[in-house]
């Protein structure tokens, strides 16, 4: 009889020991929980479920990885599942030799699981999302199995959201423009991208934006890679993780001018994590001039993006253009190749030569060679404040003809730091020469005032020239490692190490309580042309990069 009874137990037990060793549980699909009769831990799990993507579009693929933290596990089951359900998603392929396919609620290949129960640190497959069909955000589900007694249920991946946009079909269905180049908004969270596509057969057209923004993501249709006379799309973030679509028109470097929307149908829309996107269709005539309608629909695409107020966007911290003009009713792939404006690149040259070279040797010369350049007179003045005077005065002009210049081009006041900044400067730097003016005799005993004045302000302005300086080349270095910056950033080390070496030759003369000698001289002299070629050696740099922006 107690043989009868081992054969039956052995007999019930049999079907699962062999389906938990051989991972055939296909009748696990529903809970995703073991028939081990135990329970599921609730302790956090030791193992955990990573993706190489952080979104999907249809047929895009993703590899999800199962790894033990600190310990192995011997079993487990692997779904796709839409974020707050149950179904499994897509279809799965292994290339592991520990892993096998399963058919989860009727669907091939819609789970995967175990081999054999043999210890596993890491299993490595491949999920295909589906070509076609209604798409959600989804998470990656595995069951662990560590014992027949010891597993965990369930445990998620990060989710993975669905991309509405991507650059799968760009040049075959659709012209698309990218920054970086041929980039994919689906796996690059920096992308910045935008696609388009006419009918040939009405004025219907389609457009795909996509990018990293505070506040808005915008597409401009010009005839020309600056800003003026273009006809804009706005996707502005409204709130409550909605975005508003908006039609602008923009005369000049100036705020766009909204318009009706028109005959727009906003397709999709979302913002994650500051990516804002948006897909719709529009009917509306594209016409760079008010009134007109261009016969052929050759345009440079514009990209911008920045920070908005409300509705209301503000001057764009991101910016590029097609690199030629583009028939929007040609699929192709357009090159981001947009160049600044030759009045913007004139007034950034102006403003680096100011404060880089004229403006930072005439403050040295004032402040630490009065002493090398003593008895020396021109004009019966002292050469170092002819000297001074004639450096500063070049700052100061060529600081008023990049300020007038850059107005002159946007025709008004543009948002952001940087002009507020430029603002400031240029009414310190008048002040400096209008003060001069009506300073009191050397001999005065109120002279200090003037003399701590003069010094307090001119390091001020330099403070914030150099800030002013900082924001501007951010508007025009689009690189991703922002290269033009950290030239400037290195020139203002140079700075701030020269004008301490100097105090520190200046202090340890005072100490010595002695007239500067001709070696003292000369060392001050050789520090004057070692800064200079510094000083000229980053210009060019800057300069440089400006020219090829």
């Amino acid at each position: 009889m107690m043989h009868v009874y081992t054969l039956l137990f052995i007999i019930w037990t049999s079907p699962v020991v062999l389906g938990f060793s051989s991972g055939l549980v296909s009748t696990s699909c529903d809970t995703m929980v073991p028939r081990h009769r135990a329970q599921a831990q609730t302790v956090p799990s030791p193992y955990t479920v990573t993706v190489d993507r952080s979104s999907y579009h249809a047929g895009y693929t993703i590899m999800v990885t199962l790894q033990g933290q600190s310990t192995t596990f011997m079993g487990f089951l692997l779904q796709a599942q839409e974020v707050g359900g149950s179904q499994p998603v897509g279809t799965f392929s292994v290339t592991d030799g520990q892993a096998q396919l399963l058919s989860c609620s009727g669907t091939a290949n819609s789970a995967v699981s175990h081999t054999s129960s043999s210890s596993k640190s890491s299993v490595k497959v491949l999920w295909h999302a589906p070509a076609s069909g209604s798409y959600k955000d989804i998470a990656f589900r595995a069951t662990f199995v560590q014992s027949m007694k010891v597993f965990w249920v369930q445990v998620e991946s990060a989710t993975v959201s669905y991309s509405f946009i991507s650059s799968a079909s760009c040049g075959y269905s659709k012209l698309c423009m990218s920054q970086p180049s041929n980039c994919d908004p689906v796996s690059s969270d920096s992308c910045n991208f935008i696609s388009v596509l006419a009918s040939s057969t009405n004025s219907t057209f389609h457009v795909e934006i996509s990018g990293q923004a505070s506040g808005y993501v915008a597409v401009g249709f010009s005839d020309d890679q600056y800003m003026g006379n273009d006809d804009i799309y706005i996707c502005v973030d409204g709130g409550n993780g909605s975005v508003q679509v908006q039609h602008a028109y923009a005369a000049g470097a100036v705020a766009p001018q909204k318009l009706p929307l028109g005959n727009v149908s906003i397709i999709q829309t979302s913002i994650t994590a500051g990516i804002i996107k948006c897909f719709f269709s529009s009917e509306n005539t594209i016409s760079t001039q008010p009134g007109k309608a261009a016969a052929t629909p050759m345009y440079y695409l514009l990209f911008a993006s920045g920070p908005a107020s409300g509705d209301s966007i503000e001057y764009h911290s991101t910016k590029f253009s097609s690199s030629q003009k583009a028939n929007l009713r040609s699929p192709q792939l357009l090159l981001s190749g947009s160049s600044e404006p030759p009045i913007v690149k004139a007034h950034g040259a102006l403003m680096l030569i100011s404060w880089m070279t004229t403006g930072s040797i005439g403050m040295l010369i004032a402040r630490y060679l009065k002493a090398a350049t003593k008895g020396k007179r021109c004009c019966n003045k002292d050469f170092w404040f002819l000297a001074h005077v004639t450096l500063m005065s070049l700052s100061v002009i060529a600081t008023s003809i990049a300020f007038i210049l850059i107005f002159s081009y946007f025709g008004g006041w543009s948002g952001g730091s940087h002009p507020v900044l430029g603002c400031i400067v240029m009414i310190l730097a008048l002040i400096q020469p209008m003060a001069a003016a009506f300073r009191c005799t050397p001999g005065h005993k109120w002279r200090f005032v003037f003399n701590w004045a003069h010094a307090l302000n001119a390091l001020v302005i330099k403070i914030l020239a150099v800030a002013a300086i900082f924001t501007g080349l951010g508007l025009i270095d689009t690189t991703d490692s922002r290269w033009l910056q950290k030239v400037m950033g290195g020139f203002f080390a140079w700075e701030v190490l020269s004008f301490l070496l100097y105090e520190l030759n200046v202090r340890l003369c005072a100490k010595d309580k002695t007239e500067p000698g001709s070696d003292s001289k000369s060392t001050e002299v050789i520090f004057l042309i070692i800064f200079v070629l510094g000083n000229v050696t980053f210009l060019v740099a800057l300069l440089c990069g400006i020219g090829q922006s």
